[in-house]
């Protein structure tokens, strides 16, 4: 399917983007080309196991720097971009929104330009099967109530800074399709986790406060509701949508695990107790309820079903199975999280700012 094909995968050592790159590389047998700015959430170990792999390649790079950006298209000469290099904390976000404008709609408005021209000087055989692949987020789509799902025609409605600048990419990316010609596809997925999640996150971060017996903190009185997907499922998905999903069209990514951030905790608790026993008392006891976050979404839900009718994909892991695998991986990966608490500050809380 992708085996043999030349990706250049932004972002590809955050999160989401290695175990894309893990996947490419691994499992489908493609030549990857990972380009990544390694800000705080960017890590190369993220990446171990791939160096020396035939077919893998890392440069250290600004999306924004539109030269470099020519001269990796030039020099690498891509099938297809999977892009998933993102600023994406929401609570970043708010104190420093500015980071999200820059990297988020500059970033990608500079690399759909570099994929035009390259895409321009294809032969025609090479353009017609190129694809510029955008990986977004259903926060596009603002706020659910108690019931409804996000489908990929629910209008927009971002409600942070995060969330307002991967809309205006997404317009962007559909915007270089219709005007340009560019051959563009959109995913939209719900909240990720799993392995190699830098640990501001809501898992990881109460995951690693209860493995050192602290407060395990959640928002406001943990209500909120997020659909939950396994990144080895998201990047997967990811995958079949370049190469089978159709140009110009848009598909979310959902877990099929809606639960509320209460729940995600308690559950989090019950496999640390069983993988991780606490001599003091069972890890639920560290359960702290704090501040919420400013206009914090309600509730998210994806309805993937336009992904499954046309691709045949639905994830494998039950939000049961892939936590358990998740909390095995930290547990067995110390060396990878521990010093992130150290040089990034990875627990603090952030955004917190409101409006006057």
């Amino acid at each position: 399917m992708l085996a043999g094909r030349r990706i250049l995968v932004t972002g590809g050592a955050g999160f989401i983007g290695s175990a894309v790159a893990h996947h490419l590389v691994g499992d489908l047998g493609a030549h990857v080309l990972v380009v990544d700015k390694l800000t705080y959430a960017g890590n190369l170990a993220s990446l171990a196991g791939l160096d020396g792999t035939a077919g893998y390649r890392f440069v250290r790079a600004d999306i924004c720097d539109a030269p470099r950006m020519a001269a990796l298209f030039a020099d690498f000469d891509p099938d297809a971009v999977m892009h998933l290099a993102a600023e994406s904390h929401v609570d970043r976000s708010i104190d420093g929104p500015m980071d999200f404008v820059t990297t988020n709609v500059v970033g990608t408005c500079t690399l759909l330009q570099a994929a035009l021209g390259h895409w321009r000087g294809l032969s025609p055989e090479r353009g017609q099967a190129f694809r510029f692949h955008h990986v977004s987020t259903d926060e596009v789509f603002g706020a659910l109530d108690e019931t409804g799902q996000f489908t990929e025609t629910t209008p927009y409605d971002p409600r942070s800074p995060y969330s307002a600048s991967k809309a205006a990419s997404d317009h962007l990316v559909s915007a270089w399709g219709h005007t340009y010609g560019l051959p563009v596809v959109i995913s939209n997925c719900s909240n990720n986790y799993g392995p190699r999640q830098f640990p501001e996150k809501l898992i990881p971060l109460n995951l690693i406060k209860g493995l050192a017996g602290q407060p395990m903190p959640v928002y406001g009185e943990g209500k909120n509701v997020r659909d939950w997907l396994f990144v080895e499922d998201h990047a997967r998905a990811l995958a079949l949508i370049l190469a089978q999903g159709r140009v110009g069209e848009t598909y979310n990514v959902g877990g099929d695990a809606e639960r509320r951030n209460i729940d995600v905790v308690t559950t989090l608790c019950a496999v640390l107790d069983d993988l991780a026993p606490r001599a003091a008392g069972p890890h639920r006891d560290l359960i702290t309820f704090v501040r919420d976050r400013p206009g914090h979404d309600f509730r998210y839900a994806i309805d993937f079903s336009k992904l499954e009718r046309e691709l045949g994909w639905r994830p494998q892991e039950s939000f049961e199975t892939g936590l358990r695998r998740t909390v095995q991986w930290y547990l067995d990966n110390r060396a990878w999280w521990e010093p992130l608490l150290k040089t990034h500050d990875a627990a603090a809380r952030r955004g917190l700012a409101t409006a006057r």
